[in-house]
């Protein structure tokens, strides 16, 4: 069974001073330097927490957190023109488990936390990611609004999810405290910008606009991790 290092495991990237030398194992590719974490913890029961917005095998080699805000421009150019490539290489061919961390930058994107609440509680309806892709494909119709309330609802609501389910969940405010608790765990990483990708113990901070750089360093983490454990 393959072990990983979780977002609520870990602390910002720091030198190990228990042996004087860095406890990751750093990948440079274009642009990018990268810990892979090879120093892995075992799996909490928060996996499980996760399950509903996660995509890919859960005993898949590399796990990826990407710490997004649903009303940022950057992440819906990584879900629109990098997110398939990588779904299609390593996440259907169960290398990459991934894992939708909510990071709503709420004192530039005002409708952020409305749209993470609405996915977070169509999540427990099974219909994340289906909600997750709404959000962004029509970012631009929905985060201008003053109120972006039933909007946001119709699209969870078109996307499978049940309207009053949906409107009895966000009015409970347990999504909101679920927002916030990934939030936290978002910044205790080390992450202050959007999107960021918390993968194997390492910190990767902006969207490449193409999927090449993302391909490179997830191929260099897989053969890390897959050569580690042979």
């Amino acid at each position: 069974m393959w072990s990983h290092r979780h977002l609520d495991q870990v602390g910002p990237l720091t030198l190990d001073r228990s042996t004087s030398r860095l406890a990751r194992i750093a990948i440079i590719v274009p642009g990018v330097l990268l810990g892979t974490g090879l120093a892995s913890r075992p799996a909490t029961q928060n996996q499980d927490a996760l399950a509903a917005r996660s995509k890919g095998a859960a005993t898949a080699p590399v796990t990826v957190y990407e710490m997004a805000d649903f009303q940022c421009p950057a992440c819906r150019g990584f879900t629109i023109n990098v997110m398939p490539a990588i779904d299609k290489q390593f996440i259907q061919s169960g290398k990459v488990r991934w894992v939708f961390i909510n990071l709503p930058l709420v004192s530039i994107h005002p409708n952020a936390m409305a749209a993470a609440e609405v996915a977070m509680c169509a999540s427990r309806q099974g219909r994340f990611w289906e909600t997750h892709d709404a959000l962004y494909l029509v970012q631009n119709d929905w985060a201008s609004l003053p109120q972006p309330r039933a909007k946001l609802i119709a699209l969870a609501e078109r996307a499978g999810a049940d309207r009053k389910k949906l409107i009895a969940c966000i009015d409970s405010g347990t999504a909101r405290t679920e927002v916030q608790q990934d939030a936290q765990r978002a910044t205790l990483s080390g992450a202050h910008a959007t999107p960021s990708f918390y993968i194997e113990g390492g910190l990767m901070q902006g969207a490449p606009p193409t999927p090449d750089p993302m391909v490179k360093v997830l191929d260099s983490i897989y053969t890390a991790r897959t050569r580690a454990n042979q």
